[in-house]
């Protein structure tokens, strides 16, 4: 069965304290090779049958609507995945 990937993230312009937290840390444990990090969420949809592009416009319509907070995040990828 086909999945359809979302990838959300916050908006480059709003704080991420989550990545700063991580990224904090890795400062801790002598990793130095990273510069920033973000934290974002996915979001993986089962599809049965074929993705149609019907069924991809409804994805995108969910991930503006329903999975993300368009205030604060951006929809930053939506692809299908066999």
């Amino acid at each position: 069965m086909p999945t359809i990937v979302v990838d959300v993230m916050p908006k480059a312009e709003l704080l991420d304290p989550q990545g700063k937290a991580v990224s904090g840390a890795l400062d801790r444990l002598g990793v130095a090779d990273f510069t920033a990090v973000r934290i974002g969420k996915r979001f993986e949809l089962t599809v049965e049958g074929d993705v149609t592009d019907e069924v991809l416009a409804t994805a995108r319509r969910i991930a503006d609507e329903i999975l993300s907070n368009a205030v604060i995040e951006d929809v930053v990828g939506i692809e299908v995945v066999e």
